[in-house]
Formats: C-alpha cells, structure tokens, sequence
C-alpha cells in the first residue's frame, strides 16, 4: 500500500519586477493578511525601502510598528518578541538583507503568525526559504521555519545594493551543483531520502547563473531580475524536499567552519562559492567541473581564493578536515578529509 505523503509550502505571492515595491498594501491585502504589521528592518535598508514601505500602510490606517536590529542574533529576535507582545501585530515584514529577513522569519514563525518578506540585496536564498540562519558564538544555526507568504522584491532597489552582496547572492546558487551531488551521493550510500523533482529544480537553476554569469553585471535591473528569479527557485525546491539538502552541502558545512575558524572575514555566499570548488573537485577530480564553477565565480567578480576570501590557507585546510564535524550530514567529506587530500584539492584548485 501507498502512504508516502508531502505538506509543501510555498509562497503565494511572489512580486518581482521595477517599482513593485509600492505596491506592499496591494500583495498583502491579496494574502488576506490582516491586522496591524510589524515591520522588521535594520539601519540602511530601513531608508532604502521600509520608510516606503511604513508609509504605504500609515496611508490606509493600518498603524504599522517598526523594530530596527543591528545584528542576526537570537537576542535580536527575542526583541523582536517583545515588540510583539507589546503591538499584538497581525503579520511581520522583513525588509533588509539576510539578517532583517531571517530574524522576521524566525519571529513570525514562534508567533505563529504570516510573514512577508521585502528583501534589498540579492544575497541568499533565504529571501524566500523555510529557513533562518542565525550567528552564536562561534557558530551559525540554521532553523526550520515557515516561509514567507509573500516576496516583495524590487529589482531597481536590488540593483542599487553593494555589487558584493549580489555576488554572494550568485555564489550561493552556484554552489546548488554540488549540494545536489551531495544529497544524491547521500541518497546512494546513506539512504537519505531525495526528491528528482527538488534536485532537479534546484540544479537547473545553478545552471542558469552559471549560463548567463558573464551577463550579470553591477547596477543594472536585468541582472537583479535573473539573480532573484534563481534565489526564489533554490528557496522553492528547499520548501519541495521540506530540507536544505537541494542548496546546503559540504560547501555549506566548509563555510560553517570557516565561521568559527575565521569569523567575519568573508560573506557566507563567497565562502559557499569557495566551498563549491573544493567539493566539486573532490566530487569529480582534476578532469571534473570545478574550472566551470570556478570561472563562472570569476567572470561575477565573486571570490575564488583564500586571498581573496581574505583568509589564510591554513584556515581553509583547517575548515575543510573538520568541516563534516558541523552536523550529521553525508557529503562528500564522508567522517573527514586527511589534510594532505585538503591540501592537494585546495592547491589543484588554486584556492590555496
């Protein structure tokens, strides 16, 4: 007998294009979201897009309140908490980068209430994934949580964001290809269960950064328009497989390590990057595709280098021996990498 089943959520409204920012009353009416927001935003994006965005809902009366964080921390988001239990808000709104976005996202999923997600840069996935990632320590957690109901993403704002943060933003979809051949090698050895249909997705879209790499280029709206069409994808076949397996691998686990190793050097998307070129060497060899990554990383301005990482080499062979020790997730690292294999795969690659 058949008894496999799936809850998938997804987004219901997904707005991307020039100027849909002023149009945040409109999608979360049409969310049937009501009651009073929250609205979640850190310093610069508060200027770039949420004093719009508050003034658009002081204009119908909805009487929005507004929460400014300065860091992604959990401490962060049991203010955020607090704010909430003062307001009674009936929906939160992230708008910034990584770390309005995830704190709203993981607030909104302890209150059990909708949220809606304004992202200003290009610079992960988790604009619209089910996860939320968080720094403590000398460790970052990712955390199951609810997606948003609807993505609010203006491409003129997007483009106009630091060229870095989008760069991280591509790095992090490129780095899908090995994360795919990841879970597959999991699914293979280990038994991990695997969606054709979220692998899938997920690889085709790492394709086609890869493929029009040499067109993204700084400020222009085009190149917002394809970065955040291909971050709405990843966050989607995550949301499909109910795990961070289509876009999170051993890249993912070296950049976690690098986090405690070397913490605040490099943005989490160029050390995914990085990362994805030391794995898929160590996936298919010196003949394999990690050039094809490397230089679509290049051809984005993205980082490709321990240097240009701003890390040491002993740094990277340290993160890359011990980057299995993160969490119990089949890769490609199995239970670990001697450091003579890191050193030969990282000095092949010339990453060291």
């Amino acid at each position: 007998m058949f008894e496999k089943s799936t809850w998938i959520r997804l987004p219901r409204n997904v707005v991307v294009g020039h100027g849909v920012l002023d149009d945040a009353v409109e999608v979360v009416r049409d969310t049937h979201l009501t009651g009073r927001p929250l609205v979640v935003t850190s310093p610069t994006p508060k200027t770039v897009a949420a004093e719009n965005v508050v003034a658009q809902f002081e204009a119908v009366g909805d009487d929005p309140a507004v929460v400014v964080v300065e860091e992604a921390t959990f401490e962060s988001v049991e203010r955020v908490l607090g704010e909430a239990e003062a307001v009674d808000p009936g929906y939160l709104v992230g708008v910034g980068g990584g770390k309005a976005i995830d704190i709203a996202k993981l607030a909104s999923d302890h209150l059990n209430v909708g949220f809606v997600s304004v992202p200003t840069a290009a610079s992960h996935d988790g604009i619209v994934s089910g996860r939320g990632s968080v720094p403590e320590g000398d460790t970052r957690h990712s955390v199951s949580a609810a997606p948003p109901l609807a993505v609010i993403a203006d491409t003129g704002v997007i483009a106009d964001a630091p060229w870095e943060l989008t760069t991280a933003g591509c790095a992090d979809i490129i780095s899908n290809y090995t994360a795919v051949k990841d879970w597959r090698l999991a699914n293979r050895l280990q038994h991990v269960p695997y969606s054709e249909y979220a692998g899938a997705l997920s690889q085709m879209t790492a394709e086609m950064l890869v493929d029009n790499a040499a067109n993204i280029k700084p400020e222009l709206e085009e190149s917002a328009w394809v970065v955040v069409k291909a971050l709405v994808s990843s966050g989607v076949a995550m949301s499909i497989a109910d795990s961070s397996r289509p876009a999170s691998g051993s890249e993912h686990l070296f950049s976690h390590q690098l986090d405690r190793i070397a913490p605040g050097k490099a943005l989490h998307g160029h050390q995914v990057g990085v990362g994805s070129i030391l794995a898929e060497y160590l996936h298919s060899g010196q003949e394999g595709q990690w050039m094809a990554v490397r230089d679509a990383l290049a051809s984005l301005d993205a980082p490709t280098t321990a240097d240009e990482l701003g890390v040491t080499d002993d740094e990277v062979l340290a993160a890359l021996t011990s980057a299995h020790e993160i969490r119990d997730r089949y890769t490609i690292l199995g239970g670990g990498i001697s450091e003579v294999a890191a050193r030969e795969a990282a000095s092949r690659t010339g990453v060291i």
